[in-house]
């Protein structure tokens, strides 16, 4: 008899351990080829080398594996969502458009995943609403890009935790914990000077700073701006006169002029300054290069989306730099 769980809860219940997500692929008794994405996925023993998944017993795809003697894991990359959702629908050509290659069986292989574990089928078991299928793995290969990542019904990435001592080099006192190396807005100045330190050498050299370099990518991105639209996105503390000053002096070097247009004043990049704006903006993804090529794979990709979730979240109606708002 079935214990009494609410079926959405114990879902919930079970998202709260993390897995990796996969697609598994093979081919029907008619040669069609079928595949479905799972997280369902497992090791099973090293010596034989055997892993097991399963699949719903209302999967239209349940029969065509079960008469398949051979079967692929996909291990997917962190960039592979698309095609984890593509494979999770039903009811369409999911390998239309898609690449795919010869393996040790006539099962699809999938390209650009993270891992791929070519399986012949051991055996199979009875697993309540689920058949838990067992293979032996005949080849695989593998690539060191992160993985993508399945937790509590969402995408995620997963990375490696840093040790906070690394931060002063010596153990962490209980004071430097609550305000110090674990304290987020420490985190976020000592990165930010790090990432400075960087970039001011290559401002410098054109005699800019870190405000007039991003009136000029404003620019850039869309050109024509007034003063009011200028300071709407840097919000400078020194107000429109800041914004006025550097305006100023971005004229009398030539990286930019103002006209007048619809009777009011607009800031227009000339060709001098959109040069000296792309040469900057080579440097800086040099820098960029350097300083992600520094963490795991993994922890490049992380870092970028945490910051862009913790700006959405704390968001309090901030203009977006390139938005043309006034």
């Amino acid at each position: 008899m079935s214990a009494p769980f609410d079926p959405r809860e114990f879902r919930r219940a079970l998202g709260a351990f993390t897995t990796g997500v996969t697609i598994v692929t093979a081919r029907a008794l008619d040669g069609t080829p079928v595949g479905v994405t799972a997280n369902s996925f497992n090791s099973v023993s090293l010596d034989p080398p055997m892993v097991l998944w399963s699949l719903a017993r209302s999967s239209r795809s349940l029969a065509a594996f079960q008469s398949a003697d051979h079967w692929v894991v996909h291990i997917l990359a962190a960039d592979q969502e698309a095609l984890s959702n593509r494979f999770a629908r039903s009811g369409e050509d999911k390998f239309s458009g898609v690449a795919i290659e010869a393996g040790a069986s006539a099962a699809p292989l999938l390209k650009d995943c993270a891992c791929r574990l070519q399986c012949k089928t051991a055996f199979t078991k009875e697993g309540g609403d689920h058949v838990i299928f067992v293979g032996e793995v005949v080849a695989f290969d593998r690539r060191d890009v992160p993985s993508l990542v399945f937790q509590a019904g969402k995408y995620a990435l997963a990375t490696r935790k840093t040790d906070p001592s690394l931060l002063s080099g010596k153990e962490p006192r209980e004071s430097d914990i609550s305000y110090g190396e674990d304290f987020l807005g420490y985190l976020l100045w000592r990165a930010d000077l790090h990432f400075r330190n960087r970039v001011t050498p290559q401002l410098s050299a054109q005699g800019l700073d870190v405000d007039s370099f991003m009136i000029l990518a404003m620019l850039m991105h869309r050109n024509g701006r007034s003063l009011d639209r200028l300071g709407s996105g840097m919000l400078l503390q020194s107000g429109p006169q800041g914004i006025a000053e550097r305006v100023d002096a971005l004229i009398e070097r030539g990286l930019v002029t103002a006209k007048v247009q619809d009777a009011a004043s607009t800031v227009w990049l000339t060709d001098t300054g959109r040069a000296v704006a792309l040469r900057i903006h080579g440097a800086l993804q040099s820098i960029e290069a350097d300083l992600l090529g520094r963490l795991d794979p993994a922890e490049s990709i992380a870092i970028k989306h945490l910051l862009r979730s913790f700006i959405v979240q704390t968001d309090g109606g901030l203009p977006h730099p390139w938005q043309d708002a006034t």
